[in-house]
């Protein structure tokens, strides 16, 4: 038997029987489960070798708890509330401080969650475009092309971007490049709209009063976003992972100049420091995930601790789950040369793990689009649902809709629906089947339905109220996701985001009766890399798996 507890992965006999959860003295027989104390277990059987996916098929009789004679059929199902309490019985293993579904966001005030230099910076840009077009004397509308046009470069090259070290010619460079690159294109569209030899005047000299005028206020907002922080203390309050030399030498710096923007708030690593050392902040006490939030940490520094790569990791995306900012100081620092995501703490380069999706302002954008197309496929395709549902009613009668219980973002439990391909001999098959391709009960209609992918639409439904987005991790029943987060590296890390009508693993051929491991490393891929365009490319490659019947 595999075991599967606060001990790790355990062979207890080579027959093809799964188990997991917590461990209680419950009995397991020929007859199913037997409770000799508290029931907390949940044994899946398999009479046959695993799958790809290394899920068993379920055993009905061990899911409900039933014991019944030998050949004879079970004459009670079993009911969701059964089912409720097997699931409950089976939590999230939470090493590390592991988000767990109800975040506790750190309870920062307003101004500390915003830039203030950022918001200055884009103020400054605004007004340097307005005075400019107003000097320049181009028409209003080419006066709007060239602010749009010169904020619009200076965004895309991160100029607006949160920082510790407030340096104006440490971003000169990038500036007088976006400043060129927008240039070119405002004189490529001159060149194309118009042919008045004033005009195309007037917009170069915008351009070069933008430049000018944009230049000493970018410097005085840098002075005074430094002046602020040492004289106001406008810092971000920051823990330190790693109590060694060099967190230590960290946390020296960041007292010693508040004008990089952190304040260090204390220490967490696995191990005591060494004897005889002096800590300049306290040693915080339990996981990250309560010291973020006990402490309105707004920052994580990650130096070298005592934990392991795996367990950095896991910090790691706890501090993202709370909205924190992650700093990250890279092995073998010495060779870092300066990047926009490279900051700089008195020589120290601190890699800026990029903010978490969900906590972007294009990450509205996607749900906006999620509201309106998952609406708009709604209506349109409304008919083929009607089509198919009575196909399924004519085929095995009602219900039409198939009801589950599925995991989305922060460990949420919802609904979701589909349009019934078989009819499930109990609730508890429903929710402890891993897979029923090949299954006799699956009729042509069925069959038909799943190789379409025509029995997804109504989580188009799902997606309308918010329980899902169209592109993410696609969503995993309870029982599942509680035993694939104990066996799985990060499995549990996918529902840092809505769960999706189609993914990242779906369309790499990663659906059904595949490798877990696998579909969770490209659904973090995904999180960690997360865009709009990713989304669209994937919507893309959907259509292209659902045209060539998912074949690889």
């Amino acid at each position: 038997m595999w075991d599967i507890g606060a001990g790790g992965l355990k062979d207890h006999h080579p027959t093809q029987r799964h188990s997991y959860g917590r461990w209680s003295p419950t009995v397991v027989g020929a007859g199913g489960v037997r409770e000799a104390g508290k029931f907390t277990d949940m044994t899946m059987t398999s009479p046959s070798s695993t799958s790809p996916s290394g899920i068993p098929v379920v055993d009905q009789e061990v899911a409900t708890g039933e014991r019944r004679p030998a050949g004879t059929k079970a004459t009670r199902s079993a009911s969701k509330t059964d089912v409720g309490a097997v699931l409950d019985a089976l939590p999230l293993q939470r090493l590390g401080g592991r988000p767990d579904g109800r975040r506790a966001l750190a309870k920062r005030p307003l101004m500390e969650r915003f830039s203030g230099v950022s918001v200055l910076l884009i103020v400054v840009d605004l007004v340097a475009a307005t005075t400019a077009a107003l000097m320049g004397g181009p028409t209003w509308k080419w006066g709007l092309a060239i602010g749009v046009a010169m904020v619009g470069a200076r965004a895309a090259a991160q100029l607006y971007r949160r920082r510790l070290w407030l340096s104006y010619y440490h971003d000169l460079p990038r500036e007088l490049a976006s400043t060129a690159s927008a240039f070119g294109l405002l004189a490529v569209l001159a060149l194309l709209r118009t042919a008045d030899h004033e005009m195309n005047t007037a917009i170069s000299w915008t351009v070069v009063l933008f430049l000018l005028i944009s230049a000493p206020l970018r410097m005085l907002v840098f002075q005074t976003g430094r002046w602020a922080r040492r004289r106001f203390g406008r810092c971000e309050r920051t823990i330190v992972l790693g109590s060694g030399p060099l967190g230590i030498d960290l946390v020296q710096s960041m007292n010693d100049h508040p004008e990089f923007g952190l304040r260090p708030v204390g220490f967490i690593d696995k191990a005591a420091p060494m004897p005889g050392t002096t800590l300049p902040v306290p040693m915080l006490r339990g996981d990250l995930q309560q010291a973020i939030v006990d402490q309105r940490a707004g920052a994580v520094v990650i130096a070298f601790s005592h934990a392991t790569d795996a367990q950095v990791i896991d910090a790691a995306i706890t501090a993202h789950s709370h909205g924190a900012t992650i700093l990250l100081v890279p092995r073998m620092w010495e060779l870092y040369h300066d990047a926009p995501h490279i900051e700089r703490l008195r020589g120290y380069p601190l890699v800026r793990v990029t903010s978490a999706p969900t906590a972007r302002f294009s990450w509205w954008v996607k749900r906006a689009l999620d509201c309106v197309l998952s609406g708009l496929a709604l209506l349109l395709l409304a008919p083929v649902i009607g089509i198919a549902a009575l196909a399924v009613l004519i085929e095995s009668g009602r219900p039409v809709l198939f009801r589950q219980e599925r995991v989305g973002l922060d460990n949420r439990i919802f609904t979701l629906f589909k349009l019934r391909s078989m009819r499930p001999a109990t609730e508890a098959e429903s929710q402890t089947r891993w897979n029923i391709a090949g299954d006799p009960r699956i009729g042509p209609v069925g069959r038909f339905l799943r190789r379409s992918s025509i029995d997804e639409l109504p989580q188009l439904w799902n997606v309308l109220r918010g329980d899902m987005s169209l592109v993410g991790p696609r969503p995993e029943r309870p029982g599942f996701v509680r035993q694939f987060s104990e066996v799985h590296d990060r499995y549990w890390a996918r529902h840092r985001v809505p769960s999706g009508l189609t993914g990242l693993a779906q369309v790499n051929g990663l659906r059904g009766d595949t490798s877990i491991a696998d579909r969770s490393r490209y659904d973090n891929y995904y999180i960690a890399n997360w865009s709009l365009w990713l989304d669209l490319k994937i919507i893309l490659l959907t259509f292209r798996e659902i045209f060539r019947g998912g074949q690889h």
